[in-house]
């Protein structure tokens, strides 16, 4: 999609606004995708006391007399990255800024990103300075277990200032990334999967004997254990990365057994297995569409996403994690290329809006633009996905947090 005329961001009454002080907001675009229905040509969507209270056509729609005025070329709801580890990682790749993973023990369901999350961590505002606006984020693959998600707003100078989800998902791998060397374990595919097996028997017990009358008769309380209770219990999902079509079949193996809503992450050879992620009903966050197809994901293909996607399936991409320098990618770019290789422009957007809402779990307040969602917008002068077009305004929740062209 070529824009004949890209316009640039106008800001009519007061530019600099902080987080903490929301202002009423009129945002026009040439075109505005609202992921709810068709895209509007000369589009407004009104937002007050952070929430959107109308999108319609231009026509329609007036801005309120003192709202913000915001005009863009093409305007979005603003981008949801699906999965990352932003905020434990950092930009620096030193000791003090490598929080994603740790490498003690093999299961480790009890730590909480929440902890660990710094969200005055430069990669967080250079993400939304892209129109990144909220983030599924936490411990790294390359465990077992290796602790648990948060999702955030890309915003606050605290943990509780971003949050959305406390207790999101408890993260789990399955493959190569998670086999220990010498004679650590876990060594062998065999190995990981009756340790998980074994644990999740233990959950399963240690909820059952903590639901006993006799309070004397209870287990002493075990925080690994009661976070995989909740994955038991339905009350979260087990994120299993898992990139070879072997490692992808154990974790429906396995939430077929213990009956848990099961995530998969990674899946670079997905598209082997179309018929039984299909009939699991499995959403997938499918790796970086520009990862490097090397060691497990060495059979991956640029057109994964479409495949899954035409296959019937709930797709989102993601940011992933990059044991290097700078430790994230940017969703945009990912769903750019995943357009160039099978989606369309509309498949690609929900893959890092609507989409990615949904598996994360918090499609009633972002993802789309709707009446009563969240004020999360992101604005471009020209095709997002053209590498020749900017992101020139970032709303959250009715704030511009900003305003630099990207």
């Amino acid at each position: 999609m070529k824009l004949a005329c890209p316009t640039l961001l106008t800001l009519i009454l007061v530019a600099n606004l902080s987080h903490s002080a929301q202002a009423q907001i009129a945002v026009r675009g040439d075109r505005v995708y609202t992921l709810a229905g068709p895209v509007i040509t000369d589009g407004m969507v009104i937002i007050r006391d952070g929430k959107i209270a109308a999108v319609g056509s231009a026509a329609e729609l007036v801005a309120p007399e003192g709202f913000l005025l915001l005009r863009a070329a093409v305007v979005t709801p603003g981008l949801v990255d699906a999965h990352s580890t932003v905020g434990l990682s950092g930009s620096f790749n030193t000791d003090h800024d490598r929080d994603q993973l740790e490498r003690s023990k093999a299961l480790q369901p009890s730590l909480r990103a929440v902890d660990a999350y710094n969200p005055q961590e430069t990669l967080v505002s250079w993400l939304r300075s892209f129109g990144v606006t909220t983030v599924h984020t936490g411990h790294a693959p390359g465990e077992l277990i290796s602790g648990q998600t948060i999702i955030v707003k890309t915003v606050g100078t605290t943990c509780e200032e971003a949050l959305m989800v406390s207790d999101a998902m408890v993260v789990s791998t399955l493959g190569q990334s998670a086999r220990k060397r010498g004679k650590k374990s876990p060594g062998t595919r065999g190995k990981m999967m009756s340790l998980l097996r074994a644990e999740l028997i233990k959950a399963r017990e240690y909820a059952k004997n903590r639901e006993k009358e006799d309070v004397s008769k209870h287990p002493a309380r075990d925080l690994g254990l009661e976070a995989l209770t909740a994955v038991l219990a339905r009350e979260k999902p087990l994120l299993i990365t898992a990139h070879r079509s072997q490692d992808i079949a154990n974790a429906l193996r396995l939430a077929e057994e213990f009956k848990f809503k099961l995530i998969l992450d990674g899946a670079a050879e997905a598209y082997l297995l179309i018929d039984l992620l299909k009939a699991a009903e499995v959403p997938i966050i499918v790796h970086p569409t520009m990862a490097r197809a090397t060691g497990e994901r060495e059979n991956l293909t640029f057109e994964n996403a479409a495949l899954l996607r035409q296959a019937g399936l709930l797709v989102a991409l993601q940011s992933g994690y990059e044991s290097y320098v700078p430790k994230t990618r940017v969703v945009l770019f990912e769903a750019a290329l995943a357009a160039a290789y099978g989606l369309s422009f509309e498949e690609a957007l929900a893959s890092i809006t609507l989409d990615a809402a949904r598996i994360i779990g918090v499609a009633d307040r972002v993802g789309s633009l709707e009446v009563g969602k969240d004020g999360d917008l992101a604005l471009y002068d020209g095709d997002p996905f053209e590498y020749t077009s900017h992101c020139i305004g970032v709303v959250i929740e009715g704030t511009v947090v900003s305003q630099e062209a990207r």
